[in-house]
């Protein structure tokens, strides 16, 4: 494996930039915990078995299966650290839709984004400092910038934890509100977040373009190894079909939005690292919606979470 030039280049936001990332996905997490109930939490206590598995899925094979597909293609190391970054997150906030066009178990869906919101604030720096570490090349990288896992993990809690539960306590006190307010809000703060992230790759257009296939090809087998590790969870458990297009989605479909704020917060916006990221929150959507349409033409029996 050889150094890149990727591995060196920095994406710098101004404060004033990063707090308006900062915002933005803030106001993206809020839109989805509009649409989440205390509801959505029952189904942990009363039929626990889908959920644990989706959970095991996202949160334990999929970093540990990426950090064999890293060992496999060796990646440049800030590349690896994209990758690492990409599997520690949780579900991303298209999955409910994806999951719906499916015909997938959306109630299932909605408590596995949930779930795996809350856990994030632990799980995804635990999950990517200990991978990362573990791989030599870009743990070499983590250690020349020494970042801390406990702020990590103080960010992600301001991200995620804060506004889904602001978000739940407004469904929960005032429900049409709430709903009308996630249809608009989820859109304007989306598009708002992939401008900002726009502008920050097409600055460093010229380094990027040059390293483009080589970065598509890895999330595309990224990607398709994440889908594949959800479906095989499913089918191994022996799942009802829906609860299984669930579990696919929720493991495939990652918070690409979350990896690059914690990337351009951490790492100064290290060049493979957010190549890897943006690429996949691109890439994500198509490849769910291409799995949608597949799955939409499929007539499935729905069944309540296993």
């Amino acid at each position: 494996m050889t150094e890149s030039i990727l591995d060196k280049v920095l994406i710098n936001f101004d404060s004033g930039s990063l707090w308006v990332m900062n915002l933005v996905l803030g106001l993206v997490m809020f839109g989805v915990a509009l649409e989440i109930s205390i509801s959505d939490f029952k189904p942990l206590w009363s039929k626990p078995k889908a959920l644990l598995v989706g959970l095991t899925s996202q949160f334990i094979l999929l970093p540990a299966i990426t950090f064999l597909l890293v060992l496999i293609i060796e990646p440049f190391p800030s590349i690896a650290l994209g990758m690492f970054m990409v599997a520690a997150c949780p579900g991303g906030n298209i999955s409910n839709f994806i999951s719906y066009l499916s015909k997938a178990n959306t109630a299932l869906s909605v408590s596995l984004t949930a779930i795996a919101t809350i856990l994030a604030i632990v799980m995804t720096p635990l999950n990517f400092h200990f991978w990362s570490m573990l791989y030599e090349p870009s743990s070499s990288l983590i250690n020349e910038i020494s970042i801390s896992p406990l702020e990590m993990v103080k960010l992600v809690f301001l991200l995620l934890g804060l506004p889904l539960v602001l978000g739940m306590y407004l469904n929960y006190s005032n429900p049409v509100l709430a709903l009308k307010i996630a249809k608009k809000l989820k859109i304007v703060s989306l598009v708002f977040f992939i401008c900002l992230v726009f502008i920050a790759l097409y600055n460093n257009r010229v380094i990027f373009m040059d390293y483009i296939l080589y970065v598509f090809w890895i999330v595309l087998i990224h990607n398709l190894v994440a889908f594949s590790t959800g479906y095989s969870m499913g089918r191994l458990f022996h799942l009802p079909e829906d609860s299984l297009r669930s579990i696919t989605i929720e493991t495939g479909i990652q918070n690409s939005g979350l990896g690059l704020l914690l990337i351009f917060t951490f790492f100064d916006g290290l060049g493979g690292m957010a190549l890897l990221a943006a690429f996949w929150g691109i890439w994500h959507i198509i490849s769910g919606l291409i799995l949608a349409t597949f799955w939409n033409r499929k007539s499935v029996v729905k069944e309540t979470v296993a």
